[in-house]
């Protein structure tokens, strides 16, 4: 009887062992699927180095090649230096001295997040024109003998991308700060040095970590900038790409200059990792409740120094959009504009919707179906944040144009197959995919993994299993976490450019598009009241990163 009921036993477990593998079969299949789609732009990318593109390349290679590299080379060491200078002295600043004004500078600071830099850098060029208030001011001071410090195109793209770009390391250094409260600084005392060598003997050197992610973010957004540099005519390799999309034509020639771009990516991530080597960094405390006291004067200054930071990277640009807008908005805000509007939120609800479900379906793969290789190829899913968008807006547009071509030449469909292809939001949908992906696997992720396996354990015990445990147990424990991925993803997306600029469908505009159409003609003014609703949107993830950090 006993051999009976162990053999009966195993007989009930073989069709659990048979679904189980198939379910695990299907979500390394999902797995894989999601990677292909994230990497599919670089493989296409490699491909085009077989493609003969005439003349154009060699024209490329001797006087368009040479200045992208060096300018863009220039754009990120300039952007990098002065990021991490402002990010990491305004991190200390609030995290560990205590100044008038801190609470509301803590937060503060990051405003400058949520304005695009082709936003910033329009309202900065109004600002600092020559018939600008700035220059207006210089001229009736020191007269009209006293020429303005002029900082040319380089300059313009290097200040207005810091601006931008700084709260990435004030905001990831600010957390690496706190965990060292005042004890670096007490260390370095009991050794016999002043604060001001204490810092960097001790408390900058705890923070190298933080400070390495923050600027590789920063390295990272700079690669992949395009409204910003097109904006000030400063050539770089995402301009250099679209040109030669719609310059000269030539898709191929546009995918080898992808390549190259893509190249220096992966040589950016290689020294980040490099830079963080296998070091290993202990917190020695929590957010200290004691802050460390600043004498009279230089707390005042540290006030100022905040101040003129935020007035320049958020305040002066933000009244002279709200400015503009109210000055056009009689003559802009017509069905013209509730048109973008529709256009946007439709594009970036729908990218929201995909985005968050397939990261929700990676999340869930890797969790039931562990390994090196699934692992391995959800690390390659979450890539495309790393993919600047004119890579990926060529990468997607290249195969399905020789779909379309195929699919003419075969006469397998009809006319209305090939217009759906080339005039849909198909190419549009895939290149966000693989840009946000790392945006919403992340917060879907860490909230996946707080749900421990004796959770559903007892869920299965009380007879729910299946799509019921998905939804009466998985659901409503990773609901905020979906609606945080989803509301990164929508305002990302409000504010994307390159890949809605370069893939969307014919006369099927944006408010970030319209922003650069009229920027680019040099209708500021015009461009205000999109541009203003383009940041308001871009509030809301940052005050949800402020809170979530805090």
């Amino acid at each position: 009887m006993a051999d009976t009921g162990v053999l009966s036993a195993r007989l009930s477990r073989a069709p659990a062992r048979k679904n189980g593998y198939a379910r695990h079969r299907g979500f390394g299949l999902a797995i894989g699927l999601i990677a292909l789609v994230a990497t599919a732009p670089l493989l296409v990318a490699a491909l085009s180095l077989f493609s003969d593109t005439g003349d154009i390349w060699q024209h490329l290679l001797r006087y368009v090649l040479p200045e992208a590299f060096a300018n863009t080379l220039l754009l990120v060491c300039g952007v990098a230096v002065i990021a991490a200078i402002l990010g990491v002295s305004l991190a200390w600043f609030v995290a560990v001295c205590e100044f008038p004004g801190r609470s509301f500078f803590s937060f503060a600071l990051l405003l400058p997040m949520a304005m695009p830099g082709y936003v910033l850098g329009f309202a900065l060029a109004a600002i600092f024109e020559y018939t600008g208030p700035l220059q207006t001011g210089w001229r009736s001071l020191f007269g009209m003998h006293v020429g303005f410090p002029d900082v040319g195109a380089a300059g313009a793209s290097i200040l207005t991308l810091s601006l931008v770009l700084y709260p990435y390391v004030y905001l990831i250094t600010r957390q690496g700060f706190k965990t060292q409260g005042v004890r670096g600084i007490e260390v370095a005392q009991s050794c016999g040095l002043r604060p001001t060598k204490g810092f960097f003997a001790v408390s900058l050197p705890m923070a190298r970590p933080w400070i390495v992610a923050g600027v590789s973010l920063v390295i990272m957004e700079c690669l992949a900038d395009f409204g910003t540099v097109q904006l000030f005519n400063y050539t770089t390799f995402t301009t250099a790409i679209y040109r030669a999309w719609y310059g000269l034509f030539s898709l191929q020639s546009a995918l080898q200059l992808s390549l190259v771009l893509v190249l220096l990516v992966l040589g950016a991530l290689m020294l980040e990792k490099r830079a963080r080597g296998n070091s290993r960094f202990t917190a020695t405390s929590h957010e200290s409740l004691t802050r460390l006291r600043l004498g009279r004067h230089s707390r005042w200054a540290v006030t100022v120094y905040c101040s003129v930071i935020l007035l320049i990277a958020f305040v002066l640009p933000a009244a002279m959009i709200l400015k503009w807008s109210v000055s056009s908005f009689i003559v802009e805000f017509d069905q013209r504009y509730w048109s973008l509007a529709a256009n946007s939120l439709m594009l970036a609800t729908l990218a929201a919707v995909l985005v968050c479900a397939i990261a929700l379906l990676l999340a869930f793969a890797v969790r039931y179906s562990p390994g090196k290789i699934n692992s391995g190829l959800a690390r390659l899913a979450t890539l495309g944040y790393a993919i600047p968008g004119t890579v990926l807006a060529v990468g997607f547009f290249v195969p399905v144009a020789a779909l379309s071509r195929w699919i003419n030449a075969s006469g397998l469909f009809g006319p209305g197959t090939i217009i759906a292809l080339q005039s849909g939001l198909a190419v549009v949908l895939l290149a966000y995919l693989a840009r946000f992906m790392a945006v919403a696997h992340g917060p879907i992720d860490s909230a996946l993994l707080r749900i421990g396996p004796s959770v559903e354990d007892a869920a299965r015990g009380m007879g729910v299993g299946g799509l019921k445990l998905l939804h009466r147990v998985h659901l409503p424990i990773l609901k905020p976490a979906i609606v945080t991925a989803m509301l990164l993803v929508f305002v990302d997306v409000m504010k994307e450019l390159p890949i809605t600029l370069m893939t969307r469908p014919f006369g099927w505009d944006t408010l970030a598009v319209k922003v650069f159409q009229l920027t680019t003609e040099g209708q500021w003014e015009r461009a205000a009241l999109p541009a203003l609703a383009i940041v308001l949107a871009g509030l809301l993830p940052v005050a949800l990163l402020n809170r979530r950090n805090d």
